[in-house]
């Protein structure tokens, strides 16, 4: 499982991120390579739970800003 949700976030890196229109994010990592280590440390499911709340977080109101994997 945690291949198949790495393998689909790489997907998004190469393939769809780029057609969002900009490519700055406010966190560093960005989400979906805090996502790719949260899963790796963690397994599918508590990675990607943290990956869920990381993104839930990202709007324009956040400071953004350095927040590592846990």
């Amino acid at each position: 499982m945690k291949k198949i949700m790495i393998k689909c976030i790489r997907f998004y890196q190469k393939y769809l991120s780029c057609l969002k229109g900009y490519s700055t994010c406010i966190y560093y990592p960005t989400c979906s390579q805090y996502a790719i280590e949260a899963i790796q440390k963690y397994g599918a499911l508590k990675g990607g739970a943290l990956a869920v709340w990381r993104i839930l977080r990202c709007n324009p109101f956040a400071k953004g800003g350095y927040d590592p994997v846990p």
